[in-house]
């Protein structure tokens, strides 16, 4: 079995990188593997089309049975807690649209330059439909920006336009994208290291956040070895 990690930065899954420096044999860059199962991870670097790139780039170039993208997130849902892993079910390119003239938002689905339920769209969201078959970690919604939120007004706007949104990330959407279109079993795993407010580096918890989703992923690749 293939199993392919995408993160935008080293340092998120840095301690997941060690663990399989250290359990599993080096068998190419970033590529690891352990009897029949091979792990196989891509830094993509930050933002849409970067991870867009990357994933297009080692899909077309290799076979992967389950692609994991794993990183940090805001939490637009203030019930979840700093430090805390979900499994984010749904994407949503969040600010791919318009500016309106009374400072509105228009999305690329209600421009009707992408139709809101053509393939792999249903209504606007991208969906996992694999996403109940893994029970480990609470299910939240996400929206995927390039612009994260920081000025309060813009807080109130995204969660005006999307009620729905519980998490924030730079690079789910395009994730979403590239293993819908592909048919590539997947999922998005993300620890909380901040709430979207008021721009402050200070209530954020970076070492905590990562510290629990490599606990995680470490975790779920034991269990596709345990399977193996």
């Amino acid at each position: 079995m293939n199993i392919l990690f995408a993160a935008a930065t080293p340092f998120e899954i840095q301690p997941l990188l060690d663990y399989l420096k250290k359990k599993f044999v080096t068998s190419g860059h970033f590529t690891f593997q352990k009897g029949e199962l091979e792990v196989s991870v891509l830094v993509t670097g930050v933002g849409l089309p970067m991870m867009a790139y990357g994933m297009g780039k080692i899909l077309a170039n290799k076979e992967v049975h389950l692609a994991v993208n794993a990183g940090i997130a805001g939490a637009i849902n203030r019930e979840l807690n700093i430090g805390e892993v979900v499994q984010v079910s749904s994407e949503r390119f969040a600010d791919l649209g318009v500016q309106e003239a009374d400072g509105s938002f228009t999305d690329v689905h209600e421009l009707g330059l992408i139709e809101a339920s053509a393939a792999p769209f249903t209504n606007g969201k991208l969906l996992n439909a694999a996403a109940g078959q893994f029970h480990f970690l609470p299910i939240a919604h996400g929206i995927s920006v390039n612009k994260v939120h920081g000025y309060p007004p813009d807080i109130d706007a995204i969660r005006a336009k999307y009620p729905d949104a519980e998490v924030e990330s730079m690079e789910g959407a395009a994730f979403f994208y590239a293993c819908r279109q592909e048919g590539i079993p997947f999922l998005e795993i993300r620890s909380i290291s901040n709430y979207v407010e008021a721009r402050n580096r200070e209530n954020w918890n970076i070492p905590l956040a990562i510290e629990k989703l490599n606990e995680v992923l470490i975790e779920l690749v034991n269990s596709f070895f345990r399977q193996d």
